[in-house]
């Protein structure tokens, strides 16, 4: 994986063959954090990264600058990976080892973005459980929006209004905002 944007711009980081992750793809990334760029400002806001496995867009949004990213993972290795690269590069990730609905349930945080890239065999009832869980603990910030990094079998339309998705190949980004949950 290599970094796109910001102070790190260029930088390629080798994840170990056995981290159980698929990390987003370049294109991907890149459109994401254009949509990003558009409608917040990256150095001001409060991010989670949710199912971080090898903190790919975890690096980003700390190359871009963003102050506040907190990574979780389930995955000890994803953990200590994110951990050494971030102490590496200078990033200022936190980590938290946990699965994603103990760390929502016990959180008391909240975030402008939430970016969420379960395993794409996650079934469609457990975004809606991933979703009303957020909603539920009150997680995002009144101008947040929840960004979540899909396979095309699925769609989160039909259940939320005003969901925003964008295909690419295999892959869609559904964008959701705190108004529409």
């Amino acid at each position: 994986m290599r970094i796109i944007s910001g102070s790190k711009k260029s930088l390629s980081i080798r994840a170990p063959k056995d981290i159980p992750s698929r990390p987003t793809t370049d294109k991907v990334k890149e459109s994401l954090f254009n949509i990003i760029i558009n409608r917040f400002n990256i150095d001001e806001i409060r991010v989670l990264d949710l199912f971080a496995g090898t903190g790919n867009i975890s690096f980003e949004f700390a190359s871009r600058g963003t102050k506040k990213i907190i990574s979780v993972d389930n995955n000890l290795k994803c953990i200590k990976f994110i951990n050494e690269t971030s102490a590496k590069h200078g990033f200022n990730i936190i980590t938290k080892r946990k699965n994603y609905i103990d760390f929502l349930m016990k959180n008391d945080e909240n975030f402008d973005i939430i970016f969420a890239d379960p395993p794409y065999l996650f079934s469609k009832d457990k975004y809606f459980e991933l979703l009303n869980i957020i909603m539920q603990r009150d997680i995002l910030l009144d101008n947040g929006q929840i960004i979540i990094e899909h396979s095309s079998n699925v769609s989160l339309a039909e259940k939320y209004n005003d969901v925003e998705e964008r295909k690419y190949g295999g892959s869609i980004l559904s964008i959701i905002k705190k108004a529409s949950l």
